[in-house]
């Protein structure tokens, strides 16, 4: 077992209302004196010096493209841009997924999930239970996410924390005897695996028709995922999306699915994220699994969620 790590938790501003900034005329942008900074965390860092709402110059978006595939987290500060800026900076990375949950998309951007447990007229204006279970984002299609983007609107006073665990660190780290146990293996990611159990611990949870049932037909991913742009290899199963490890007896592949849930989500490999307002974190799912911390029922969380979709893992 690897030492803990120290965590920095970022300082959070007194709320403020969230106002999207003005766009200028569009014109040729030039770069701006951008700053990396990294936590004193596993993963993670902070983008310093970039207004979202502002055009972006080449030599700023390499920049930041470097520090995402450095770091696997990075949060930039007091973005109050605009559903159709995020939309457009998302799609710089490559082209948006949709979640299934068409019912809490933007009706203007449908590419933007709202995650809130906000209520309007006794119905749920978002998904409320997102990220309950550790997991990465899309594993269950084809092509997964190569990262996702959620920007804070309304921030809870307590709660709402966002927790991050490198899964290079936990490859990196895995006993021998585990790293031979799953050496080619493959598994099956499904996205109904604990469906039903989010419905009944959330009753804002729907029912899925048989066209949205039919985009989440189960999926064989590598238990070991290699990153297509740094080469880097990176556990590859979650336990809200991971149901068995193919060619195994149940129960052997229970048990080591539970023993690689445990080992990848130690706090060795943790960064957790407190939301100020304005925030948008940009996190690398071939990298990472995530996790909500939860937010008390009396507390009014909203963001907004972009996905890019990646490869075919190998």
């Amino acid at each position: 077992m690897i030492p803990p790590v120290q965590m920095q938790s970022p300082v959070i501003p007194p709320a403020a209302s969230l106002r999207y900034r003005r766009a200028l005329p569009m014109t040729t942008p030039h770069p701006t004196r951008l700053e990396i900074r990294p936590f004193d965390a596993p993963c993670g860092a902070e983008v310093r010096g970039l207004d979202l709402s502002q055009p972006l110059a080449d030599a700023d978006f390499a920049a930041i493209h470097r520090a995402h595939l450095d770091h696997h987290v990075l949060v930039f500060r007091d973005q109050r841009i605009t559903p159709a800026q995020q939309v457009a900076f998302s799609r710089r990375f490559g082209p948006l997924q949709r979640h299934v949950l068409h019912q809490f998309a933007l009706a203007d951007h449908p590419e933007v999930l709202i995650v809130s447990n906000i209520r309007e007229n006794g119905r749920p204006i978002g998904l409320g239970d997102a990220g309950h279970y550790w997991h990465s984002d899309l594993s269950y299609k084809e092509r997964p996410s190569l990262g996702s983007m959620l920007l804070s609107i309304e921030r809870p006073a307590a709660g709402g924390d966002t927790l991050f665990a490198d899964q290079h660190l936990a490859f990196e780290h895995l006993p021998a005897a585990l790293r031979a146990a799953i050496d080619g293996r493959r598994a099956e990611h499904w996205y109904l695996c604990k469906y039903a159990e989010l419905q009944a611990r959330s009753p804002w949870r729907p029912d899925l028709s048989p066209e949205q049932v039919a985009q989440v037909r189960p999926v064989a991913q590598p238990v070991v995922r290699t990153h297509p742009e740094t080469g880097r290899r990176a556990l590859f199963v979650s336990e809200h999306f991971t149901t068995r490890i193919l060619g195994l007896p149940d129960d052997e592949s229970r048990a080591l699915l539970a023993e690689l849930f445990a080992f990848s989500t130690q706090p060795a490999f943790v960064y957790r994220h407190a939301y100020a307002e304005a925030d948008m974190v940009f996190w690398d799912n071939r990298s990472l699994l995530h996790l909500a911390g939860g937010t008390p029922d009396d507390q009014r969380r909203l963001l907004h969620r972009t996905t890019i979709e990646g490869d075919v893992p190998t």
